[in-house]
């Protein structure tokens, strides 16, 4: 079966980038077939830090929190496809391996080799599938709230299949769309247990009233196998460290913890008092548990 197309209300660089967060830190690039939009801090020459956001945002998420990695590091962070300003990913290729294999093509074509990689959510999955792919070999993986585990019970059946009935019924993105209002967005961000500024909101908000990203965010969900990277996860060599907000209403903190025990170098940080969106309420905060960590690595 097709997939539903919503190229033309994809959201549009002239238009609702005009104001973006760092704008000037942005570029477009080709890559596995795609264009994709990226954002650039730091010194040229500094180690390379990935940077990818989750399901449903773009770079915007990292406005805070990127540069003040880039004061150690080239920070590369790019929109996942069909999110933002990024093309969306062909219907064979739209899964965790697909997006792991397509951020792997724009890395290497870009000469990439990062020191770091820093994922939220289902950014955090994809760097898990990189480094478990060999597509990317950091010394060190942040997961700031990862998506890394199955839902519990019927919802890991019944999720990734009612995500893939509202993505392909092509009313559904509109539909969400056209009620993206600043309210309705509030109450979604507030249901991750997170609290943003009224920037971060309205940004939220621009994107959400563009199909073509609702349709992006959809189309991961519905495509998304995360028993299948459970069960490869205990072979992730990567030193790892999993950063839990305490107030994460969308992922379990403890599902973190439970996960540390099946990984050969994890380490848990909880952040009390933040939510799903720990990064954007409290970069400092984020920042920090990160510096700290990569100092340990120092021999």
């Amino acid at each position: 079966m097709p997939l539903p197309s919503h190229d033309k209300d994809r959201p549009k660089w002239e238009r609702d980038g005009r104001d973006w967060p760092h704008r000037a830190a942005s570029r477009f690039v080709e890559a596995a077939g795609l264009r994709w939009h990226l954002q650039e801090f730091g010194a040229p020459d500094a180690p390379v830090l990935l940077l990818l956001h989750g399901t449903g945002a773009a770079t915007h998420s990292w406005r805070g929190l990127a540069p003040l990695l880039a004061k150690e590091f080239r920070v590369v962070a790019p929109d996942l496809p069909g999110h933002g300003f990024s093309d969306p990913l062909p219907s064979r290729r739209l899964s965790l391996p697909g997006m792991a294999e397509a951020v792997g093509d724009l890395t290497a074509q870009l000469g990439l080799a990062p020191r770091l990689a820093v994922g939220h959510s289902a950014g955090a999955a994809v760097l898990a599938r990189m480094c478990l792919d060999q597509r990317i070999a950091p010394d060190l993986l942040v997961a700031i709230n990862g998506a890394l585990t199955p839902f519990p019970g019927l919802a890991n059946i019944l999720f990734p299949g009612i995500a893939r009935v509202l993505f392909l019924n092509p009313v559904t993105p509109k539909v969400f769309a056209w009620g993206a209002d600043r309210a309705a967005v509030r109450r979604l961000i507030d249901g991750t247990g997170s609290r943003l500024d009224p920037q971060g909101l309205e940004l939220y908000r621009r994107l959400f009233t563009r199909a073509g990203h609702v349709a992006g965010a959809l189309g991961m969900m519905a495509n998304w196998d995360l028993p299948a990277l459970s069960r490869d996860l205990p072979g992730l060599a990567t030193r790892t460290l999993l950063i839990v907000g305490g107030d994460d209403k969308a992922i379990k903190p403890d599902d973190a913890f439970a996960l540390r025990e099946r990984l050969p170098q994890a380490r848990v940080e909880l952040l009390r008092g933040l939510g799903h969106l720990a990064h954007e309420e409290a970069p400092e905060r984020v920042a920090e548990t990160i510096a700290a960590e990569v100092a340990a690595l120092a021999p």
